[in-house]
């Protein structure tokens, strides 16, 4: 029972308390030097039971003594030995090998993911966790963080109480914060670390959101947190790692949504963030047709422009009436803080930003016929996004879904009392 209770206690100690705080190698050094403290231990205690016999002669006493020091110069010389786990490794994983000149700004290791920032010879400030890059600085990157919040607001038109799930670098969160109707936003994150490094490498591009009065911090998993609150939301947000990254796809499934569903406000939306790259058309089928599942009105949004390929960002209601492209463009001009926040990152005017609408889920129909639905029971998207990741993908499975399009909307883009671009307005 004692050495149940003691493996038990020391898996949890080393999990939650000592890898946190000193990280791996601190860790397996701790556990190097109990190891040498315990033999030695173990080795005195069978020496002092031997002093009922006779005593040993004196070469035997002085080698008892030599045998104990060396023990104990081999363990403290062990500890020293452990090796510095590289700053790459625990930024790419596998990959290190591959990106060797990065400058590593932050490293830390907790509860739940390895998290760094790093910086390359180009100024591209990139946020890993896990091994995987989440969000970065770079323009295409920027571009789908603020469409992750500024298209459910424009299209929802007075949001008031957010949720977003997955903090990366708070470029989401900044951009909800800009709409003035906004007046409590919950930002619920699995790693308390990553919302450390938020806080001090990407401040500038989250415009300090953290630091903003109406946002509550909760280091939560987001299923749980869903299951165990009764808010309701006009917006909640999601915008998890990609699935084949441990535990992601549980965020994609069936019973996720249905959690979503279920506390949203009348006119609320989902937003949900689907890779193109580093993907496979069956994977990407799979995340939108458990969507379409729980909520049969979807209108997917580019990331990148129209017909380019890289990302989507996937707007879900029950009110079909939201996802009209134009709604985008009724609140824009009469908030110049957006229209600077989306001209900022390539949005410069009505055109290019209504360019970016790529369809309707209830399009999409035939293209979704041989897809796969992730539950909970099967996981299946963590194997199908596992399968095959091929970085040059994107493209591929994006003209693919817009050539299956059963038909396409033309909205209107201006409004009759619009100024000429979203860049223009102040």
């Amino acid at each position: 029972a004692a050495n149940t209770l003691g493996a038990i206690a020391g898996a949890l100690a080393i999990s939650l308390l000592v890898i946190p705080q000193a990280g791996s190698r601190g860790a397996l050094q701790l556990l190097t030097l109990l190891s040498g403290c315990s033999g030695l231990t173990l080795l005195t205690g069978v020496w002092w039971r031997q002093r009922a016999w006779p005593a040993p002669a004196g070469w035997r006493s002085h080698a008892r003594t030599a045998i104990a020091i060396l023990l104990a110069a081999a363990c403290l010389v062990s500890v020293r030995l452990v090796p510095v786990i590289p700053s790459g490794l625990l930024a790419w994983g596998r990959h290190a090998k591959f990106w060797p000149l990065h400058e590593y700004l932050f490293v830390a290791e907790g509860l739940d993911s390895a998290i760094a920032v790093s910086n390359d010879y180009m100024g591209v400030v990139s946020f890993h966790v896990a091994g995987k890059v989440e969000a970065s600085n770079a323009p295409s990157d920027m571009r789908t963080q603020r469409f992750l919040g500024h298209l459910p607001a424009l299209a929802h038109g007075n949001p008031k109480r957010v949720l977003v799930i997955c903090c990366g670098s708070g470029t989401t969160v900044g951009a909800i914060l800009r709409h003035p109707t906004v007046e409590r936003l919950t930002l619920c994150e699995i790693e308390a670390q990553v919302i450390e490094a938020s806080r001090r490498h990407f401040f500038l591009q989250n415009d300090r959101a953290l630091e903003d009065p109406r946002v509550e911090i909760i280091i939560d998993d987001g299923r749980h947190f869903l299951a165990t609150t009764h808010e309701k939301f006009d917006i909640i947000s999601t915008d998890p790692i990609h699935p084949w990254v441990r535990g992601a796809a549980a965020l994609y499934t069936e019973e996720f949504y249905r959690l979503c569903r279920d506390h949203l406000n009348p006119g609320g939306i989902v937003t949900q963030w689907i890779p193109l790259y580093e993907s496979s058309e069956a994977a990407v089928k799979c995340e939108l047709a458990t969507l379409l599942q729980v909520f049969p009105h979807a209108a997917l949004w580019s990331g990148q422009g129209h017909a380019t390929g890289y990302d989507i960002v996937a707007l879900a209601t029950l009110d079909e009436h939201l996802l009209q492209p134009g709604r985008v463009l009724v609140d824009l001009y009469r908030h110049p803080e957006v229209c600077f926040s989306l001209a900022s990152v390539g949005y410069t005017d009505e055109a290019v930003l209504i360019n970016s609408f790529a369809g309707y889920g209830s399009e999409l129909q035939a293209w979704l016929t041989t897809a796969q639905i992730n539950r909970d029971g099967n996981l299946r998207l963590q194997y199908l996004a596992g399968q095959t990741k091929a970085p040059d993908s994107a493209q591929q499975i994006l003209d693919g879904m817009l050539a299956s399009r059963q038909r396409r909307l033309i909205p209107e883009t201006r409004p009759k009392d619009s100024p000429n671009s979203a860049g223009t307005a102040k």
